[in-house]
C-alpha cells in the first residue's frame, strides 16, 4: 500500500487514492463542527480541491500527509466560517463545477452526520479518541499510528481497546 506522501506526489489516479482514503474522515470532521450535511460536503470539496492544487507543497519531511490535509481543513473552515459562506476559489481555479449532492449523497452525509457514534467518539479523551479514529474510521495500521502519535504500538493497542469499551458502554446506554 503506498504512503499518503507518495500519493500526492503522484499523479491524478494516485490523488483519487488519496481522496477515497480520507474523505470520510474530513467530511466527519466538517460535520461535527458544522452539523449540516451539504455545508460539510461543500467544505470537503474545496478541502481537497486546495489539496490537489497545492499538493506539490506537501513537504514529507515537516509531517504527515494527513496531518497537511487537516491543516487545509481548518483554514477552509475559518475563511468559511470569517466570511459567512464557503469559499470556492480553489475548485474554479481547477475548473471543477459547483458540488451537487444527489439523494444517494446526501443520504450518505446525512447518515454519517446522524451517526451517534461521531458523537460519542468526540466524547472520548483526546488520546483514545486519536487511536479508535485511526484504528476503526481510518484503517490505519498499529505501526502507522504508533509512529504518528509518538508512543509504542502496545500503548496504541490499550488506548484503542479503552476507547471501544467507552464507545460500547456509551451506545449501548442510548440504545444505539
Amino acid at each position: 500500500m503506498r504512503d499518503d506522501s507518495e500519493l500526492l506526489a503522484g499523479d491524478a489516479e494516485a490523488f483519487g487514492v488519496f481522496y477515497a482514503r480520507h474523505e470520510d474522515a474530513v467530511l466527519a470532521f466538517f460535520l461535527r463542527r458544522v452539523r449540516r450535511p451539504e455545508l460539510a460536503a461543500d467544505l470537503t470539496a474545496e478541502t481537497f480541491a486546495a489539496a490537489l492544487r497545492g499538493r506539490a507543497t506537501h513537504d514529507p519531511q515537516r509531517g504527515e500527509a494527513r496531518a497537511w490535509l487537516f491543516g487545509i481543513a481548518r483554514n477552509v473552515l475559518l475563511a468559511s466560517l470569517r466570511r459567512g459562506r464557503v469559499e470556492d476559489d480553489a475548485r474554479r481555479r481547477l475548473g471543477m463545477e459547483r458540488l451537487v449532492l444527489d439523494d444517494v449523497a446526501l443520504a450518505r452525509v446525512e447518515e454519517l452526520a446522524n451517526a451517534s457514534a461521531l458523537t460519542a467518539l468526540d466524547d472520548l479523551p483526546p488520546d483514545q479518541r486519536a487511536a479508535v479514529a485511526g484504528r476503526v474510521v481510518e484503517e490505519r495500521s498499529y505501526e502507522e499510528l504508533a509512529a504518528a502519535l509518538q508512543c509504542s504500538e502496545s500503548v496504541v493497542r490499550q488506548r484503542v481497546s479503552r476507547g471501544l469499551r467507552t464507545l460500547r458502554t456509551r451506545l449501548e446506554g442510548r440504545g444505539a
